[in-house]
């Protein structure tokens, strides 16, 4: 793979990516590749996960696959073993996996509820906590977890998402400020509306609609998931060594435009 050269201090890294099959998991696999780090991905759709692996490793980089899920705390520390295995360790985890759940709140189901919060909010911990240890053992690491802006600002028939990713910014606040001492930087990128396949099945569905969201961003348009890949190399580089504890909102100016 051509490496950009960008963050020299990233080649060679070992880093995991959660929801690493698609979407802004699989597009921070690839920039990460790019600066020549080494890869494990983990990801709950075989499919998906062969498909990212056989493309970054027919582009010449470093990568390995685990198939399993975040919400199953054997499946987690089973990825980290994998890590100690494959790559000897773990330099930077890329806290990615989640869902959405778009349903009015009357209608929310407590099998709904309890699924957005285990996988965006229970996987996102369990997944820290598991890198964690290793980070603080060897002195030093980076978590970067997905939040949302709807973390942020509420939205009406997203509760159990805006609770859930909510949780994941004061997770990112509490663990960045007890760990940052020892040496383990722990941040978050909350994006807006970016467009994945997450977000085409909600048009699919009648659940989005593109052009009423692009006419709501200030910038008049949806994100792409090379930009948050872009912030997660930087909050991932020595140029955020003193970033802690902090979730950086990447929405188009959504959020910062308080009316409609």
């Amino acid at each position: 793979m051509d490496q950009r050269g960008l963050y020299p201090e990233l080649r060679g890294r070992r880093v995991i990516v959660t929801g690493a099959g698609a979407g802004i998991g699989r597009a921070m696999a690839e920039a990460f590749a790019a600066e020549g780090a080494r890869l494990l991905l983990f990801d709950n759709d075989g499919e998906r996960l062969a498909a990212a692996e056989a493309a970054l490793a027919d582009s010449g980089a470093e990568v390995t696959g685990l198939l399993g899920s975040v919400t199953e705390e054997t499946e987690v520390e089973a990825l980290l073993a994998a890590a100690d295995t494959r790559l000897g360790g773990v330099d930077i985890l890329l806290n990615n996996a989640g869902i959405s759940m778009n349903l009015p709140s009357e209608e929310l189901a407590a099998e709904d509820w309890r699924r957005a919060l285990d996988v965006n909010l229970t996987g996102c911990f369990l997944c820290a906590k598991a890198a964690g240890r290793r980070m603080l053992a060897q002195g030093g690491g980076v978590i970067l977890n997905i939040a949302s802006m709807y973390g942020l600002v509420a939205a009406p028939e997203r509760l159990a998402y805006c609770v859930s990713k909510a949780g994941v910014v004061m997770l990112t606040r509490a663990l960045g400020i007890e760990w940052a001492g020892r040496g383990l930087r722990v941040n978050a990128i909350a994006p807006g509306y970016v467009r994945t396949a997450l977000v085409e099945g909600l048009v699919e569905r009648g659940r989005l609609d593109i052009p009423l969201l692009e006419r709501r961003t200030p910038q008049g348009r949806l994100g792409s998931v090379e930009e948050v890949a872009e912030v997660a190399l930087f909050l991932a580089s020595e140029r955020a060594r003193f970033m802690v504890g902090q979730t950086v909102v990447l929405d188009g100016g959504w959020s910062a435009w308080g009316y409609v």
